[in-house]
């Protein structure tokens, strides 16, 4: 990690090729030491990355929300770990059977953390009344992030809305990974575009990255307000002073 970062700020690199995403890792330097892969990046760029960024001394954020037979699973957890991954997500209406299994296989991986997505923060209530669910998403967020703690697993993922009701549930120790935070005013670089529903970047239940930490968030996951700003490093630097 480096010294100069703020370690509660994730930076989302979700991009579609392995040189955009390490061209911004050299343009953050030491100003952040976390970074999400998700699934795009990591299927376009491959475990590579990930061993790249490991060996500058970053920690990785793995987003892979594994929702498959808990063999698969624990598989996939196992392959994060050897990875050097610090974080990876299992998603938690899998069930118990997969969060215990990616808790099990973690053990293997002292570094690694098993985090619960609840519910994904594009959704919203009629999302959920769509596939059957009839509980709100503040019920169904924290119904889930309850049978993770259960399952044993380190944390769970939540919009920062629900940052609050989660640290309360939870208590303090676990943590609470809060994607969908968003910067107001967010100056960009030419033709990124700077209008407000751009910016939140498809998250349904989205806050600003202060509100989410003030509500009992560990960390935050970052995105088009740092990775499209027209001065990352500045647009980094606003997150981790407050304003």
């Amino acid at each position: 990690m480096n010294d100069t970062a703020d370690p509660r700020i994730i930076v989302a690199l979700d991009f579609d090729d392995r040189e955009t995403a390490e061209a911004l890792v050299a343009r953050l330097g030491g100003a952040c030491g976390f970074y999400k892969v998700g699934l795009e990046l990591l299927t376009a760029a491959g475990p590579d990355l990930v061993r790249g960024l490991v060996g500058q001394g970053h920690e990785v954020f793995l987003d892979l929300k594994l929702f498959e037979i808990p063999n698969s699973v624990a598989g996939a957890v196992r392959a994060a770990g050897a990875l050097g991954a610090s974080a990876v997500t299992v998603h938690s209406m899998g069930g118990t059977g997969i969060m215990a299994a990616a808790v099990d296989a973690a053990r293997e991986f002292p570094g690694l953390r098993v985090l619960a997505l609840t519910v994904v923060t594009s959704m919203t209530g009629s999302d959920l009344a769509d596939i059957g669910i009839g509980a709100s998403t503040d019920e169904q967020v924290l119904r889930l992030a309850r049978l993770a703690a259960e399952a044993g697993c380190d944390g769970v993922v939540g919009s920062p809305r629900e940052a609050g009701p989660l640290r309360k549930l939870l208590g303090p120790d676990r943590l609470i990974v809060t994607p969908g935070v968003t910067l107001p005013g967010r100056e960009t670089g030419p033709e990124r575009g700077s209008e407000r529903g751009s910016e939140a970047g498809g998250h349904a239940r989205s806050d600003t990255p202060w509100a989410a930490l003030a509500a009992g968030a560990s960390h935050v996951v970052v995105g088009r307000s740092v990775t499209r700003a027209a001065d990352p490093v500045a647009a980094l630097r606003r997150i981790a002073v407050g304003r």
